[in-house]
């Protein structure tokens, strides 16, 4: 868990000397951290790496010559010629002392969960944070080694066994917590080391831990004394990860710590790419652990804490599947019988079906007639490998990925104006950041571990402004929230720019020296005065000005913004102005300043830099380009298209085109992609994908878009594979295979190059892993001008490396555009932006309006995260959030039935209470089939990032017969 913020302050070291030795101790190191550093062991229960030190256990104390008291070697910093005993006869008498009464209080064995009986608390040897539990142990015969964790490891180290008469002493203990489905409580075990309190006030920042009572009666408590399930907790599980005892422990199978092998991978469930470790046993990734990686430092959300059983879960592929002839195609219902539509074949016998009728189509109507959709929830090598059978084997540029349903505005924006498709620099250089700008996006749901840093900025003083239709839990911590009238982002951000060249606030060394059209800008916002905005966006003109004035005077102010930003058809545009405001106020090319899109899954941001797109090659290089497109056909060695391809909305409109249109799209080959969830208007969708000739589905889950299939083809999940994933810090990041695929299911990499054989491409990638190594040094190659210093074995040792890195000794570059612009002229492009209405506003039939969105449980269209025990059972089923006065005016209670309809589908959910959803909206997740939000949204275009209006559609709610009220 260590923390990024660190002192980095040039300082001499301390010399002074350590149980007779000399020793130099780093600056800011404590006398137990110099310990460390120099191989000596004291003692510690309260103190860990990334916690402040609290010295409350006093196991760590130690003798300093001349002082009559005992210091807290956590907490008490050398001095030069300081002399120290960490192991005097009075200290270790001490350190003793202080194990043996805290053993004394502990139950005669610790507490693990059985893995056979999950359900059911197990009083075992072994806690659920030791490392070496084996077997029962006599509790008479303490110590006990391994059966409460860091308290037994100390006390095996220190020959402490508890004697019988403070034994006796044993205190009543209160009743075991049981509520929550993620963790378990049992105070018996608890020393009260403050960890638990301090991991979730500090570095989770989600201030659910406290204490309660006094003295002998003192405890841990949840909120006001809740039930943890009660509780607001949000099950990251840091308090597990930081508790020394098991006091509080995994609930479920994943608890037990007894493992065959520890592997180190990438969390797969979003962007920030948080450092995992999986615990493997018996084939199963019984727990996870968070490491010290450059994104997260230790720290993990419930998904990644929680969330890996869907690789185990009864539903996944284990053999190739072809559809019976004449059935119909139609999404089934979960847990439908897959056997009444598909059959079982062979490897051979599917791929022979599947990539000949893709042949087929392809010699018989034209190289138009194809399409494919990649993952970004694979790896790197796997969207290469993708996009370059779909140009090189099926003959076009119709290749995309969910980027289109995301980023893909931000992307244009961010194209047109910088040159880069990516950030300017790391989410955690909120650090340096005097205003943190937080704009169409929920971070804490989100990207929870990049929320912490921002939280982190908060608590030491950074000013947040959170600019939202919503307000959502980031706005506890903000300064200023500006809770704008959904589809007025523009009016907004051309205020807010107004105001900064109105006052006089603009950087002019920066404008006139490293910026293009700054007077096209001027004139385009001169009407936009935060006065003549405010009726618009509905923010008051003093507010506005206020927080221009912030952002530009701040010593560095950073953007973050998420898909309220870009999910409208003026995505573009809200992109535009948001580069605008950095570069007017000069708040880019510096620490924490600058741009940061959050991309949303774990490999959106590589899957694109790998050329999944219909207009990119690799790196993103123009396909009509010539230059990049002569490079492009010489070094693949073949003739490629000219035209930019059909982004994924136009291959739905295509699929249903007239036969006569020649280019009609006939047949797909889907990878590790579920449009019949994640498209707008999935009843155009659904009916585009089953009119395909032939589809061609590969994943690990019979998902909504399998079940429309030709053919399935079982892959491999995230833990199953290795490859690298480059996540929205543009560290390009090493995941490690910690389980082999179930029955016949088979690495995605292995099944493109299946394909590709038998489309008549002449590939041979050797290597371990499908030859992953292979195609890696491929792509770097095809990405000379970002990943030239990023070798395989450099990631293998490092497990992570930001990009740009052109050699083998470039660190990386964390923070670009310190000097120039990658665009043409080396300055940033200022684009003016215009208001835009969305494409549908709310009328007398429809009302109001519906944003769609994730929640903290579940991820994209939920396959896996609904398929986790763990997630399932917080977040168990659909909901639509409105305010409370919408609800008074329904006359419906939360939790009631309600039907939601717009002009395209109707869905019937039940409502929760959100007072942070303005009047006149709703909130939906996406991941619920059952409730598929995007049976009623919109497919409207935003002309330049062709990125559908998922944020923005008139419906109508109505109570239906019998809801509560």
């Amino acid at each position: 868990m260590s923390a990024v913020f660190t002192s980095a302050a040039a300082l001499p070291g301390v010399a002074f000397e350590l149980d007779g030795r000399p020793v130099t101790a780093q600056p800011g190191d404590t006398i137990l951290k110099a310990a460390q550093r120099h191989g000596v062991e004291i003692p510690h229960l309260c103190y860990t790496d990334g916690l402040r030190p609290d010295g409350n256990c006093r196991a760590c104390v130690v003798e300093i010559a001349g002082e009559r008291t005992l210091a807290p070697s956590c907490c008490r910093a050398p001095t030069e010629g300081m002399k120290v005993q960490a192991a005097s006869p009075r200290a270790r008498k001490s350190q003793q002392m202080v194990v043996e009464m805290l053993l004394s209080d502990m139950p005669d064995v610790g507490y693990q969960w059985n893995d056979d009986q999950p359900d059911t608390p197990e009083l075992i040897a072994g806690s659920a944070c030791a490392s070496g539990a084996t077997g029962e142990l006599d509790s008479k015969t303490a110590p006990a080694a391994g059966q409460h964790g860091e308290l037994s490891a100390w006390a095996d180290r220190l020959g402490v066994a508890v004697r019988p008469a403070l034994k006796a002493l044993h205190r009543e203990q209160p009743a075991p917590d049981l509520s929550h489905p993620a963790m378990a409580v049992h105070l018996d075990a608890c020393i009260q080391c403050n960890r638990c309190v301090r991991a979730c006030r500090e570095e989770q920042v989600n201030d659910v831990i406290g204490y309660a009572l006094r003295g002998a009666h003192s405890k841990i408590i949840f909120d006001l004394d809740d039930p943890m399930a009660e509780s607001t907790c949000v099950a990251c599980g840091e308090c597990v990860q930081a508790c020394p005892t098991g006091a509080l422990s995994p609930k479920t199978h994943i608890g037990s710590q007894k493992v065959d092998r520890k592997v180190d991978s990438v969390c797969p469930f979003c962007g920030v790419g948080c450092l995992i470790t999986y615990n493997v046993r018996n084939e199963k990734i019984i727990s996870v652990e968070g490491r010290d990686g450059p994104a997260n430092h230790g720290r993990l959300c419930v998904k990644g804490r929680f969330g890996f059983d869907y690789a185990h879960h009864p539903d996944r592929l284990t053999v190739p599947l072809i559809r019976k002839p004449g059935v119909p195609k139609e999404v089934r219902p979960y847990g439908a019988d897959w056997r009444d539509t598909f059959r079982e074949a062979t490897w051979d016998e599917a791929l022979d079906l599947a990539a000949g009728q893709l042949k087929s189509l392809r010699d018989t109507h034209g190289t138009k007639a194809l399409a494919g959709f990649g993952s970004a929830k694979g790896s790197n090598e796997e969207a290469y490998l993708f996009q370059k059978l779909v140009r090189t084997g099926f003959g076009s540029n119709n290749v995309d990925h969910c980027t289109r349903l995301c980023h893909a505005s931000s992307v244009a924006a961010l194209l047109e104006g910088v040159g880069s498709g990516a950030v300017s620099n790391p989410v955690n250089d909120v650090e340096h950041a005097g205003l943190i700008f937080v704009i169409g996006s929920n971070p804490t749901a989100n990207h929870p571990v990049a929320a912490t840093w921002m939280k982190n900025a908060a608590k030491r003083g950074a000013k947040i402004v959170l600019a939202d239709p919503r307000v959502t839990d980031i706005g506890r911590h903000a300064w200023r929230t500006l809770q704008f009238k959904a589809d007025t982002d523009v009016a907004m951000l051309n205020a807010l720019i107004h105001t900064v060249i109105d006052e006089g606030l603009v950087d002019e060394a920066f404008v006139h020296d490293r910026t293009t059209d700054f007077e096209a800008l001027k004139a385009n916002v001169m009407g936009c005065s935060p006065e003549a905005m405010a009726p618009v966006c509905g923010i008051p003109a003093e507010t506005l000005r206020e927080v221009a004035r912030a952002f530009a005077r701040a010593k560095a102010a950073m953007i973050l913004w998420g898909m309220g930003v870009s999910q409208h058809v003026h995505g573009t545009d809200n992109a535009r102005c948001l580069i605008a405001l950095c570069a007017v106020t000069g708040q880019i090319g510096k620490p924490g300043s600058g741009l940061h899109p959050l991309r949303g899954q774990n490999n959106v941001q590589g899957a694109s830099d790998a050329g999944l797109i219909p207009m990119m090659f690799p790196n993103y290089q123009r396909v009509d380009n010539a230059e990049a497109h002569a490079w492009f056909e010489n070094f693949w060695g073949t003739p490629l298209d000219e035209a930019p391809g059909y982004t994924v909305v136009e291959i739905m409109h295509k699929a249903l085109a007239p036969d006569t249109d020649p280019h009609k799209v006939r047949g797909m080959y889907i990878m590790g992609e579920n449009p019949a969830m994640s498209d707008p208007d999935l009843n155009h969708a659904r009916h585009a994908l089953a009119s395909l000739q032939h589809l061609v589905v590969q994943d690990i889950f019979l998902t909504e878009t399998a079940w429309l299939a030709d053919v399935v083809l079982p892959a491999s999940a995230w833990p199953e594979k290795t490859g690298t994933a480059s996540n929205t810090d543009r560290m390009v990041q090493m995941g490690r295979r910690a389980l082999n695929p179930p029955g016949d299911a088979r690495p995605d990499l292995w099944i493109i190059q299946q394909i590709a054989k038998r489309v008549g491409l002449g590939w041979n990638y050797e290597g371990d892993e499908s030859g992953v190594a292979a195609v890696y040094d491929e792509m770097r190659q095809a990405m000379h001008a970002s990943i030239e210093g990023i070798t395989w074995g450099r990631l293998e040792r490092d497990s992570s490396v930001t990009y740009p890195c052109l050699t083998p000794d470039d660190p990386g570059q964390p923070i670009v555009f310190k000097d120039q612009f990658p665009t043409p002229t080396g300055r940033l492009q200022l684009v003016p932006a215009s208001l835009i209405p969305a494409a549908e506003t709310p009328n007398a039939d429809y009302p109001l309006v519906l944003i769609t969105g994730r929640q903290l449980e579940h991820w994209h269209t939920g396959s896996m995260t609904r398929r986790s025990t763990v997630l399932d059972a917080i977040e168990p089923m659909a909901t639509a959030s409105l305010h409370g006065d919408e609800l008074a005016r329904l006359g419906v209670a939360p939790g009631a039935l309600v039907g939601i309809r717009s002009r395209r589908g109707m869905v019937q959910v039940r409502v929760r209470r959100d007072d942070g959803t303005p009047r006149g909206t709703v909130f939906m997740p996406f991941a619920y089939v059952e409730a598929a939000a995007n049976l009623l949204t919109n497919a409207a275009l935003d002309p330049f990032g062709k990125i559908p209006e998922f944020k923005y559609c008139a419906v109508a709610v109505e109570r239906l017969e019998g809801a509560a009220s």
